[in-house]
């Protein structure tokens, strides 16, 4: 599940191949918009809101896309030959006459008005990335279903947009807590912690070619180890903190990584 940053860092390199070009390429292999044509058009911006990528045309279409799990928009030079797949799991295709931009295995893509965006977006929450960012408004998201699971309230794009299941690990381990805990029985300030940590991280990574965390959280964890992440993908590995082994389990299918040692809590 991309992170908001992973987006966020696709949309400049989207907006820099395509943005202020006319379109000599256009094509959605989707059945509901296939016979749509844009060639011609002049492409305006591309952006971010969460994990969604809205690229914006001239004549107030926006093209609506989503990575999910298996996603991915790759940028070619002229001649370059695509490689991010098969050819048949290609779902997009904008180009001019510098840059193309290769949209693989994306789950939505829409076209839609521009003034119509917030039908495809509107119910996100308050974004960590985004100029609409508000910690407030992100708190008592958090916070609205007192019963439900941390793991759960944090992925919610509903509640605060930008965080995936990396994040989400890691937040929970600096938080001291297993993710199936009920977000409720977290003591304050904890949960104000979670929400601008996770802003800290996101920030700190929106520029990074490899994300971390360790390196970036001082607040909540000391540890300085080279270690790039705290626990997500160290399954069976010492814990920086406790020298605990982390353990992973399946939840939703997704992978879930805690320290047995820090984090307290139930474990499914």
């Amino acid at each position: 599940m991309p992170e908001g940053d992973t987006v966020l860092q696709t949309a400049r390199r989207l907006d820099t191949a395509l943005s202020g070009r006319v379109l000599t390429a256009f094509d959605l292999r989707v059945p509901r918009f296939a016979t749509a044509d844009l060639t011609g058009s002049l492409v305006l911006e591309v952006t971010a809101r969460g994990k969604h990528l809205l690229t914006r045309f001239e004549g107030g279409l926006t093209l609506h896309s989503h990575l999910r799990m298996e996603g991915a928009w790759r940028v070619y030079g002229p001649g370059e030959r695509p490689r991010g797949g098969p050819a048949h799991q290609i779902r997009a295709v904008l180009g001019n006459s510098e840059r193309t931009a290769v949209g693989y295995r994306l789950p939505v893509v829409e076209l839609l008005r521009t003034e119509d965006e917030e039908r495809a977006v509107g119910h996100l929450g308050p974004d960590l990335l985004g100029a609409d960012w508000d910690p407030d408004t992100a708190l008592r998201n958090l916070l609205a279903d007192p019963g439900r699971r941390i793991a759960d309230a944090l992925l919610d794009q509903r509640n605060l947009a930008g965080i995936g299941n990396v994040y989400m690990c890691e937040l929970c381990f600096m938080a001291r807590a297993t993710p199936w805990l009920p977000v409720g029985e977290l003591a304050p300030p904890v949960p104000a912690l979670l929400v601008s940590t996770a802003k800290q991280l996101l920030e700190a990574n929106r520029d990074r070619p490899m994300r971390t965390t360790t390196g970036a959280t001082a607040a909540l964890a000391r540890n300085r180890s080279r270690e790039r992440l705290f626990v997500y993908g160290r399954a069976g590995r010492p814990c920086m903190r406790c020298g605990t082994l982390i353990r992973v389990a399946e939840r939703d299918d997704l992978p879930t990584y805690w320290c047995p040692g820090c984090q307290s809590g139930p474990t499914g």
